[in-house]
């Protein structure tokens, strides 16, 4: 007789009546899906929830076009953040950190995104690729040494893997890291880096085997100040634009062996698993982005009233209004099934691609009609839906195109 995992963490054995779902498992089950969700949020994702809210609507909100308008990058809203543990919110409690899970992240980074999508990437990049890359492959000195600091916003991180040359094609990075003596000496170039200027911390891909191969690259924790390491151009985006984009310079840039994060030969395949987490992140900031578009669009709609009547009342609008919900639901239900693939540490490279691909796709759409049904008024700064429409671009670009998603998600469908 044969165990089986079930999702409220109980071990069932197969023939045992389900209590919960009024069944029986067969012998023949599969452990992986015998993981069954619950659809209900938890106590805990919910006060996250509504946390993240309020301090989205009362700090944030107020100052989103002033930010876009000027591309600021508001480093002080982040230190905010970092106090009520929105900073470190997959890192144990044993380093400053607050401990929860992808649940509770995923609902934070959908309220920030909800009211402004820059602050939301910039918030994802800082907890799922430098944070969770450090957390994931650290050594224990390492996690000690800058965990707290990134918990807390007293650090700012960055994640360099994208070069000038290389988007999609990272395997053939040209940024090189040069064993010399009991030090490495990086040199390259890193672009599209979230936090490339302002990041105190960055953990960086350099390439140290040859290209196109598993064992090419390593990955090093690289801090500000370190002789060698600048900030190079800031990029001028269509969208997102609070949050700071900009290339990564190193010229003769010298790390310790103890910046390395794993062993030489390991940076690329640890980046294909951060990623994965990262993929549930944009996924997150994408339905954020796409709620925030539909509220605006539908609190329009009841509000504009031509032909005396509501427009929300006219065929053409109401069904945008369903598909745009029902877009959402399905969005929602993706980026729920990786959470709980990855808190149960279950294989999530297929469902986060797919979680990513739709959730980005959607979410332009969604935008796109936001702006349709606000008619010129969409179109303009003085409404919101402008914003959305061009934020949500990126989320189709960053952390892996929609193409690169649908070739995950084809390779992992024929291993099935």
């Amino acid at each position: 007789m044969k165990n089986y995992l079930v999702g409220s963490g109980h071990t069932w054995k197969s023939g045992e009546k389900n209590h919960l779902l009024c069944l029986s498992l067969p012998k023949t089950v599969n452990c992986a899906k015998a993981c069954f969700m619950d659809f209900k949020r938890s106590e805990l994702t919910e006060q996250v929830a509504a946390t993240a809210k309020e301090f989205a609507e009362k700090n944030i909100r107020p100052h989103v076009m002033e930010w876009d308008e000027k591309q600021e990058f508001p480093r002080y809203i982040f230190k905010e953040m970092g106090q009520l543990g929105l900073m470190g919110v997959l890192v144990p409690e044993k380093y400053g950190g607050s401990g929860m899970d992808y649940f509770q992240y995923s609902a934070i980074i959908q309220e920030i995104s909800r009211v402004d999508g820059a602050i939301g990437l910039s918030l994802a990049a800082h907890n799922s690729l430098c944070t969770g890359h450090i957390l994931s492959f650290g050594t224990e000195e390492q996690k000690k040494k800058y965990l707290p600091k990134l918990a807390s916003g007293e650090f700012i991180g960055a994640w360099g893997l994208t070069e000038p040359g290389t988007g999609s094609d990272a395997g053939n990075m040209k940024c090189v890291a040069e064993k010399k003596g009991d030090k490495w000496v990086i040199n390259g170039t890193k672009t599209w880096i979230t936090h490339g200027k302002s990041g105190d911390v960055a953990v960086v891909m350099c390439r140290t085997g040859e290209p196109r191969t598993k064992d090419n690259a390593t990955a090093f924790i690289v801090e500000r100040g370190n002789p060698g390491f600048r900030g190079g151009k800031k990029e001028n985006k269509l969208g997102m634009r609070a949050s700071e984009t900009a290339e990564m310079i190193f010229e003769d840039c010298e790390v310790p062996e103890s910046a390395m994060l794993g062993k030489p030969g390991e940076g690329f395949i640890q980046a294909m698993k951060v990623l994965d987490g990262g993929r549930i992140s944009i996924a997150s900031l994408a339905l954020g982005i796409a709620r925030g578009a539909y509220e605006a669009a539908l609190k329009y709609s009841k509000e504009r009233h031509q032909f005396d009547k509501p427009i929300s009342e006219f065929q053409a609008i109401a069904f945008k209004l369903a598909d745009m919900a029902t877009e959402i639901e399905c969005a929602e239900l993706l980026i729920e099934q990786s959470c709980d693939l990855k808190v149960k540490h279950l294989p999530v490279t297929k469902s986060s691609a797919m979680a990513k691909y739709y959730a980005s796709e959607i979410s332009v759409r969604i935008a796109t009609d936001a702006v349709q049904i606000f008619g010129g008024y969409g179109y303009t700064k003085d409404f919101p839906v402008e914003k959305f429409y061009r934020d949500s671009k990126l989320c189709t670009i960053g952390e892996g195109t929609s193409e690169v998603q649908k070739i995950v998600i084809a390779r992992q469908i024929m291993k099935e």
